[in-house]
């Protein structure tokens, strides 16, 4: 059976290459986890066939399949859950009390609230632990071809659910970016916490499920130009490409002047992108790893937080903590144009 992950870089086309794989001689579930990929893909899905969704072609976000398609058929008359709970803080706290009251695997209350809402970081597990085998069923009645889309940020509990999939009989195509793992499905305590620490083992979890893995079809960017991808592969170390002229400059430079500054803040064409915090700017601010999937952008600010400005100073960007690093790379590549690194202070 042909199963495949891709793993590309920023700008290449993954939404596009997912799209031209689809055809109406085959039915295909699409996975992806945040909504606004969820858009983009809805948009170019019915864009390729006229404006007529074809029904063979079924695309959801992470969780609703979770929920919607893996629990509803088969235990909501008996568990009657109400839904899922997104909220990190109050999941945070509850779980930290149920640890010390030693709550277990075999409760129930480990995987839901007292009103009856799963914990998004669970539900996975619940579904693993107690319907595994009909879920594996289920696609493989139903669809000839699973597509998963941002599969990097498959994580925790979600990640060991996700290893039981690939053991089903039909076509399979994964596709991320390794480097823009900057959300989590779920995290759980220390299961799957060192899952991408080494990029290596976390491609030999595929691998070792009989995927071939594709490093080269998508690791040329169509948006950042060469300018944008050999700072990328210099100070990050993150090897990226550019499928752009090489006459086709643009730039990337850290600025200091402060009427030039002034210019760009005063700038609406130009997205300002912060490490945290940056609604309380205002319109045309935004987080760097909140901005993931954004294509639209010419011209990008990247406000600098104090540790990375530092690290730039001194060319040492690539010993950013991961996460950091890997939110740089995602606010750094989504413009098509010039890139200005602006101390945020």
């Amino acid at each position: 059976m042909d199963k495949k992950l891709i793993l590309a870089v920023a700008g290449s086309g993954k939404t596009t290459y997912i799209v031209d794989n689809l055809s109406c001689d085959k039915r295909s579930l699409i996975i992806t986890y945040t909504n606004g990929n969820y858009d983009n893909l809805k948009r170019k899905i019915a864009e390729k066939f006229y404006n007529e969704w074809p029904k063979n072609i079924t695309l959801m976000t992470y969780f609703s399949f979770l929920y919607t398609f893996c629990y509803k058929p088969f235990l909501a008359d008996k568990v009657r859950a109400k839904g899922i709970l997104h909220n990190q803080a109050i999941i945070a706290e509850e779980q930290r009390r149920k640890r010390e009251q030693y709550v277990g695997l075999d409760k129930e209350s480990f995987y839901m609230t007292s009103g009856r809402y799963f914990y998004n970081n669970r539900l996975a597990h619940y579904i693993e632990k107690n319907i595994q085998e009909d879920v594996n069923g289920r696609i493989e009645k139903y669809f000839d071809e699973l597509v998963i889309d941002e599969v990097q940020d498959i994580s925790g509990r979600d990640f060991n659910f996700l290893k039981n999939l690939m053991a089903i009989g039909i076509k399979m195509l994964f596709v991320g970016d390794y480097n823009q793992h900057t959300y989590d499905t779920s995290r759980d305590g220390t299961t799957n916490k060192s899952l991408y620490n080494d990029k290596a083992k976390y491609e030999a979890h595929f691998s070792s499920a009989g995927f071939f893995l594709d490093n080269t079809t998508l690791k040329n960017s169509w948006r950042c130009s060469k300018d944008i991808c050999d700072y990328i592969s210099d100070k990050l170390c993150i090897e990226m490409l550019s499928n752009r002229s090489d006459m086709d400059n643009t730039t990337i430079e850290y600025i200091t002047d402060a009427s030039f500054i002034k210019q760009i803040l005063d700038n609406d064409s130009i997205v300002k992108l912060h490490y945290k915090n940056g609604a309380r700017f205002g319109s045309g601010h935004n987080n760097w790893g909140k901005s993931k999937g954004e294509d639209f952008h010419q011209d990008v600010c990247v406000m600098l937080n104090k540790t990375t400005s530092e690290k730039r100073s001194s060319d040492r960007l690539v010993e950013l903590a991961q996460e950091t690093k890997n939110k740089l790379y995602v606010a750094i590549t989504r413009a098509r144009g010039n890139v200005y690194l602006v101390d945020e202070e």
